[in-house]
């Protein structure tokens, strides 16, 4: 079942707007760092993460924490965010082996959206949940951007309130509520719900887009329903496009993603 990509890449180009200050910054790196789409013919490395044997109650292992920490002290990453992703990727790699997502690639999308949960001063707790919270801007269709109302938000406060894209992968509600899963449900349990396609999964299940584990994980079984095989350079380029259809995306993605798998 392909995901709603559409609706999604309209909402991706108005998060955008709300992390300018953090693109502007990227982009003074240099054109010379972004490859153009059409010239990416590999995929990035998807990094060794996968290799790591996790226990089935979840993430907090002392292999992926080791692994995590020297990822974060070599890279400038968060050490929780580093995890995240590599939680991300372990499971996945098991209940999905034929999509090949790197925490490389998780890392290159979440840098790109709020600096890996970072964005104005944010922090991620010890479990895992960025605060303050991370919100693009109301999607009220003005700018550009695609007009979506807040049903539920809308009755409470008696006015229309517009949706915002949420957390450190930007998802807006709709898309979370069918790609949502709360990673701490336990790996096994997770590889059950991924392998079995489920989505639009029950509220104790669903996680939350402001937690950095679930957005992670959420954010990979998005892009392996998007893209199919990422090891491919049509697969990963399908996926990421999907993600947010914007070439300049897919580029500082394929750039990002790939220097984290050069290091």
């Amino acid at each position: 079942m392909s995901p709603s990509s559409p609706r999604r890449a309209v909402r991706r180009r108005s998060c955008l707007r709300v992390l300018t200050t953090f693109l502007v910054a990227v982009a003074a790196v240099g054109c010379g760092r972004y490859a153009q789409v059409e010239r990416i013919t590999t995929a990035p490395g998807v990094g060794d993460a996968a290799a790591i044997e996790l226990l089935a109650t979840g993430a907090h292992t002392t292999a992926l924490d080791t692994w995590a920490h020297k990822r974060a002290t070599t890279l400038s990453i968060p050490m929780r965010a580093a995890r995240a992703y590599g939680y991300a990727a372990i499971v996945v790699a098991k209940s999905q082996p034929e999509c090949h997502v790197g925490w490389t690639t998780l890392a290159g999308i979440a840098e790109i959206e709020s600096d890996h949960g970072r964005f104005r001063g944010a922090t991620i707790t010890a479990e895992g949940m960025v605060r303050p919270v991370i919100r693009g801007v109301a999607l009220d269709g003005t700018n550009g951007n695609a007009r979506i109302v807040d049903p539920e938000a809308s009755a409470r406060a008696a006015q229309t309130v517009f949706v915002r894209a949420a957390g450190p992968f930007q998802f807006i509600p709709d898309t979370w509520e069918r790609w949502g899963i709360r990673a701490g449900v336990g790996r096994e349990a997770a590889e059950r719900l991924i392998d079995a396609g489920k989505t639009g999964l029950p509220q104790e299940t669903l996680g939350s887009p402001d937690n950095i584990d679930d957005a992670a994980l959420a954010a990979a079984r998005y892009l392996c329903a998007s893209g199919g095989d990422l090891s491919t350079s049509t697969g990963w380029r399908q996926a990421i496009f999907s993600y947010n259809h914007s070439d300049a995306y897919v580029a500082r993605v394929y750039a990002a993603a790939s220097s984290y798998a050069a290091r």
